[in-house]
């Protein structure tokens, strides 16, 4: 079987044994992250702003900045639409031979899932990220690297608990290190 043939990796994660399978599995896009994220406002910086009262849509280009909650968004140019209801979704792309970033504080712990692609599309309704082109996300412990996987798409459901990575760089294949979660030493057994 071809690489190209596997079905994506996807791994199923459950509130009890969140850490432990996020050390397995590298907790994507938001593992677990702020749920009250998704009902704080929107704030942004950018160059320039375009708005369309119409389609309830605003575009946001140079050096754009959007903060939501403990959500950093960063980009060349980010889409934000409202729907009638107050959902808010935004695809923020890459510019300048960078990458869009994205951050989020892991719910009660010390801990910070960080993203990278050509393309970031958030889905506050469906509380999902999806990171599109040469995707990486890191998961940080305090301010140290714990966890980081590579694929050309990673996307993340917070409310399901679930994420997928797919594709890879060349030969197809996703990569990524993974670092054992600290329990200390066995009971009698020196550091």
């Amino acid at each position: 079987m071809s690489p190209s043939s596997l079905p994506p990796f996807q791994l199923r994660l459950r509130r009890a044994p969140m850490c432990a399978a996020l050390a397995l599995a590298l907790g994507a896009a938001a593992v677990h992250a702020e749920r009250a994220d998704r009902y704080k406002p929107l704030n942004f910086t950018a160059d320039t702003l375009r708005y369309d009262d119409l389609k309830q849509t605003n575009v946001l280009t140079g050096n754009v900045v959007i903060t939501k909650g403990t959500m950093t968004v960063k980009a060349a140019r980010v889409e934000v639409h409202q729907t009638p209801s107050g959902h808010q979704s935004a695809v923020a792309h890459a510019g300048g031979g960078q990458s869009a970033y994205f951050r989020q504080k892991r719910d009660a712990v010390d801990e910070y899932i960080e993203g990278e692609g050509q393309r970031i599309e958030y889905d506050g309704r469906t509380d999902t990220v999806r990171l599109v082109g040469q995707a990486v996300v890191r998961r940080y412990r305090g301010t140290t690297l714990a966890d980081e996987v590579k694929g050309q798409t990673i996307t993340y459901d917070n409310l399901a608990e679930t994420f997928t990575v797919q594709g890879g760089e060349g030969d197809g294949r996703v990569r990524g290190v993974l670092s054992p979660r600290d329990a200390g030493p066995p009971a009698g057994a020196a550091r």
